[in-house]
């Protein structure tokens, strides 16, 4: 049976005489991608060419660079916000250290900032299943909270924003949660193809990835519960993306606390491998789509983030990213997943 879905790359090659090499002639192979789903593009190339930066963690814990933080101690609760007693009685929701309030900056109507710690700096590899999972499942509370209140706002998501190289406004780890009818465009694209690809096959296009990518078993990571893990065939990210994909969980009422135990599961892996590149700084999503719609499940990204240098501190993001909305990749997605296996021992 042919495959429904296609994954096409386009190869092209650049000639130049290399000063390296006494100016003999060098080829380098550079990669056009498109997506599957909704035929964007995205370039891999100088792969190899760019490693992650290791950061000075502890350098975060002086005074001097840590400056005024209004998640630590008692400004926790002093300087942060509350929520209206009509959502949320007392107005915050609290889980082990995790403290949820509204945002002080609000996004969206419903935008909510997730404490994750106590602690001001957090290594990845001190993000234990509890505080992983106490950040998650109040998070997800919260949203199903607001979904009952106010069914009107049809979409919800987390985002993370980890260390400085991620643009987080704040070391102390935290999370925002949204409610929203504007998600993005990436969300927007990706719904709106889903349910193009759903009325031409009558299956939803993220199970077919899943079988798809299982058979070439070239970008498939492996299944923890009712989630499956896989590299993504273009990445948004310079250094490779991570994909889960929840099939079968299509709104936020849906999402259990099997699935958070799930996701905690795959990301601890995950942080265990990026310790290992020296990755220390990421951008996380997880999406839900609206309610009455079976095309569209749960999923969650994760993408490294890094400076290129710690000099200059350039960032990872330019001209292609920021001007032509054009994905780069120095990794690439088979052999993210090829490293990702030995960690995820599934």
């Amino acid at each position: 049976m042919p495959s429904k879905i296609s994954f096409e790359i386009d190869y092209m090659k650049s000639v130049f005489l290399d000063p390296r090499k006494g100016f003999e002639p060098t080829e380098e192979n550079i990669q056009v991608r498109y997506d599957p789903l909704t035929g964007k593009t995205g370039h891999f190339s100088h792969v190899g060419a760019i490693n992650a930066q290791k950061l000075d963690l502890e350098k975060y814990q002086d005074p001097l660079v840590k400056g005024y933080c209004p998640f630590c101690g008692e400004l926790k609760t002093q300087a942060t916000p509350k929520f209206a007693d009509e959502l949320i009685l007392k107005g915050r929701m609290m889980q082990g250290e995790s403290l949820l309030v509204p945002n002080l900056f609000p996004y969206d109507t419903y935008s909510a900032v997730n404490i994750m710690t106590d602690d001001h700096v957090v290594p990845l590899d001190e993000f234990n299943n509890k505080r992983l999972t106490d950040s998650f499942s109040v998070g997800i509370e919260f949203l199903k909270r607001v979904k009952s209140e106010d069914p009107s706002i049809p979409f919800h998501l987390m985002a993370w924003n980890y260390m400085p190289p991620s643009g987080g406004g704040l070391v102390h780890p935290h999370q925002q949660y949204f409610a929203t009818k504007y998600p993005g465009n990436q969300f927007f694209n990706e719904l709106k193809a889903s349910k193009t690809f759903f009325e031409q096959h009558q299956v939803d296009y993220w199970s077919e990835l899943i079988r798809e990518e299982q058979n070439r078993g070239e970008r498939y990571i492996g299944k923890l519960g009712d989630s499956y893990w896989l590299t993504s065939f273009i990445s948004l990210g310079i250094l490779g993306e991570i994909l889960c994909i929840f099939p079968g969980v299509f709104y936020i009422e849906q999402f259990t606390g099997q699935n958070v135990d799930e996701l905690v599961s795959g990301l601890r892996i995950i942080f265990e491998y990026y310790l290992k590149k020296n990755i220390y700084s990421f951008n996380a999503s997880l999406f839900f789509g609206p309610g009455e719609q079976g095309y569209f499940p749960a999923h969650f990204r994760i993408v490294p983030r890094t400076f290129l240098n710690t000099r200059d501190y350039a960032p990872d993001l330019n001209f292609f990213q920021a001007i032509m909305q054009e994905p780069v990749s120095v990794v690439m997605p088979e052999d993210l997943c090829r490293e990702i296996k030995e960690n995820f021992r599934v």
